[in-house]
């Protein structure tokens, strides 16, 4: 019993040293940061109610540039306009592409909508197609009439309630079916 927790202890131990040490041999590159828990990463310095002000409190103490450990994904955190002008100017096609997500492919015909396609040849002559043909002033003026009657029935719906009695208008599930048709 004795070797059991003890043998159980050893590999906790070692599991520990080598996370420690794949986490020291990657982050050589990385900005400064705060260092993180195994598994959960930075997880326990970010406020659940206000993560915003524990980014700024941490971007106070590691600079405008830092990286965090979100779970185990590295990740990059830019907390000032000019940090972030040059990052998006100097290394703008990395920053193009969003990650390739299993969810995400299952969801975007295996990532080629114009959403999630990463960027490249596909992605730029998709982007031509939506301009000229999606989004032209043409098409969109053609669409005219249906969102005046879907804002005018939106109005009819709001105006149905009686406000002298004080009935409250939900106007959350007005908007979600004024926007989902």
């Amino acid at each position: 019993m004795e070797v059991l927790i003890l043998l159980s202890l050893l590999s906790i131990f070692i599991i520990f040293i080598v996370h420690k040490h794949k986490t020291y041999s990657t982050r050589a590159n990385l900005p400064p940061g705060p260092p993180g828990l195994p598994l959960i990463g930075n997880l326990h310095q970010l406020d659940s109610s206000s993560p915003h002000r524990c980014l700024w409190t941490l971007s106070k103490r590691y600079g405008p540039l830092m990286s965090l450990c979100l779970g185990s994904i590295p990740t990059l955190v830019i907390s000032s306009e000019k940090m972030a002008k040059e990052v998006f100017k100097t290394h703008d096609l990395k920053f193009a592409s969003r990650p390739p997500f299993l969810g995400l492919r299952k969801f975007s015909y295996n990532g080629l909508d114009i959403g999630f396609t990463p960027y490249g040849p596909y992605w730029r002559e998709i982007r031509k197609l939506c301009v000229l043909h999606l989004f032209s002033s043409k098409r969109v003026q053609s669409f005219r009439p249906m969102r005046e009657n879907e804002v005018a029935q939106m109005i009819d719906e709001v105006s149905k309630y009686d406000h002298a009695s004080g009935q409250v208008v939900n106007l959350t599930e007005t908007m979600m079916s004024f926007c989902s048709g």
